[in-house]
């Protein structure tokens, strides 16, 4: 691979030969196989959802306005993850900070949305093991949830790094690359979220 430096002629980071930082390109390489990943459990959900034999059934149990105020909330949380961005590229650190936070927060809320719709359907007899859509459901929906609250610490850290200046608009990269990883959480629930809740079974 070819070492590109930036202008300011030095830099800890080696580029690719495509010219994006190894940091990046990574990213988009896992990235990438969190597609397989996320795709894998989506197919399965789509191909036994119908096939339980015992209920309860989606459309005992799902609360479409609720989940749709939730993806709300996550959907924002992207514009506020490009407002911190552009903060930091702005030299604003304060800014930065406040949107940083705000993103956070917003992840925070939709995960409390969703463990509260995870006990809602376990009382009303939703479990793991109680019929195909339980478990293909729970699965799914609770990697993602997980990767959504892997996202909250990786931000949460971000903005507790940039009061010791790990986090810099000399170097916004770090950022840019949480800001990649927190848009695609966000698009694979809007994915989830329209083939999950809003696609009647056929």
């Amino acid at each position: 691979m070819a070492h590109a430096l930036p202008a300011g002629g030095h830099s800890d980071h080696l580029a690719t030969n495509t010219g994006l930082d190894n940091r990046k390109l990574l990213m988009w390489l896992f990235l990438g196989s969190e597609c397989l990943f996320f795709g894998s459990f989506i197919a399965a959900y789509l191909l036994y959802r119908d096939n339980s034999v015992v209920g309860p059934y989606p459309k005992d149990l799902f609360d479409i306005p609720f989940t749709s105020i939730s993806s709300f909330v996550l959907l924002m949380s992207s514009l506020s993850m490009v407002l911190a961005l552009s903060a930091l590229q702005q030299g604003n650190l304060r800014n930065m900070r406040i949107w940083l936070l705000c993103t956070a927060l917003l992840g925070i809320s939709f995960v409390g949305g969703q463990a509260y719709e995870f006990t809602h359907f376990y009382r009303e007899g939703l479990h793991l093991d109680t019929n195909l859509f339980g478990t293909t459901f729970f699965v799914l929906t609770g990697f993602h949830g997980a990767h959504v609250t892997v996202g909250i610490l990786i931000l949460l850290s971000m903005w507790a790094a940039s009061y010791k200046g790990r986090v810099s608009p000399d170097d916004p990269l770090p950022l840019e690359i949480a800001g990649l990883y927190w848009h695609f959480v966000d698009i694979v629930w809007i994915v989830i979220f329209t083939l999950v809740y809003l696609v009647e079974p056929a």
